[in-house]
């Protein structure tokens, strides 16, 4: 499913016109993704969290000229599913 299918489940569902569950769909992502911008979490009871994981420095290889690199600390988005979500697809 891509963002155009899920907008047209969202349009279906809440019986909405497609250009309001698309603003809708947007609206959303674009909260969750301030959000962890802000290194909060963002907790959907019954699906799932999203949260901000810290990526420590470490050393890695250039495969291709086998030489040592120092790759940076990161920020990664993650999501923790919730029992609900689990138990639906088990």
């Amino acid at each position: 499913m891509n963002k155009t299918d899920l907008i047209d489940a969202i349009a279906t569902a809440a019986d909405l016109p497609k250009a309001s569950a698309g603003r809708a769909l947007d609206a959303v992502i674009e909260s969750i993704t301030h959000a962890l911008k802000n290194n909060d979490q963002v907790t959907l009871v019954g699906f799932g969290t999203f949260a901000v994981k810290e990526r420590a420095a470490r050393t890695g290889r250039n495969p291709k000229t086998g030489e040592s690199i120092e790759i940076k600390a990161s920020k990664q988005p993650g999501f923790k599913p919730g029992k609900a979500l689990k138990d639906a697809l088990n």
